[in-house]
């Protein structure tokens, strides 16, 4: 008798609640008993859809984040030389400017002497910070010239014109590239390499 009951319970459906109507849907036992339901099987064959923000890589968590950590801090480095490089530029370009007037306009003939206010801000803001201003300078300033480069006639340059005749160029980016080394070291080289044409 406990066997038969047993077999009827067997072959029963299971009656499922849908809803507030009462309406039921019956599922056979035997999907249910055999491990796990057909619905639930489909269910944990499909593919998990992943976070596309996580690394899914195979990667270390640890060395994921060194990684982040890496490129978060060379976007930030590359973000403060920018922000030293602007500062650089606005620093020398008036003098910059101006030295590319006195040479490259027809502001001043070849062998002309620069104007008292020209000459101050050449000797100023360039000359001092020239690597070899005591040897440019000598016994001292009578005025400073532009003229024809003593090698390349095609380019004109600025000389410092001495109190004992003797007249010597000297390279207005040099003094600046010095210049620049001297009040930016940190940003100096890479700014030096980026804005200025090899061996000016």
């Amino acid at each position: 008798m406990a066997a038969m009951a047993a077999a009827a319970a067997a072959a029963a459906a299971l009656r499922v609640g849908l809803g507030s109507a009462g309406r039921a849907l019956r599922v056979p036992l035997s999907h249910v008993t055999g491990g796990r339901s057909r619905l639930f099987q489909a269910g944990a064959a499909r593919p998990r859809r992943e976070d596309p923000a996580v690394d899914v890589s195979g990667d270390d968590p640890r060395q994921s984040a060194e990684k982040l950590a890496n490129l978060w801090g060379e976007i930030l480095e590359s973000k403060r030389y920018r922000d030293k490089e602007a500062a650089i530029l606005k620093d020398i370009d008036p003098i910059r400017e101006l030295t590319k007037s006195i040479l490259h306009t027809d502001r001043y003939k070849d062998g002309e002497r620069l104007t008292n206010e020209d000459e101050k801000a050449v000797v100023e803001n360039l000359l001092v910070y020239h690597p070899h201003s005591e040897d440019k300078i000598g016994c001292g300033i009578d005025c400073i010239m532009v003229d024809r480069h003593p090698r390349f006639r095609n380019s004109r340059c600025l000389f410092v014109v001495r109190t004992d005749g003797v007249f010597i160029d000297f390279s207005y980016q040099k003094c600046l590239r010095e210049y620049i080394k001297l009040k930016y070291p940190a940003a100096a080289e890479r700014f030096i390499r980026e804005n200025f044409k090899r061996g000016t």
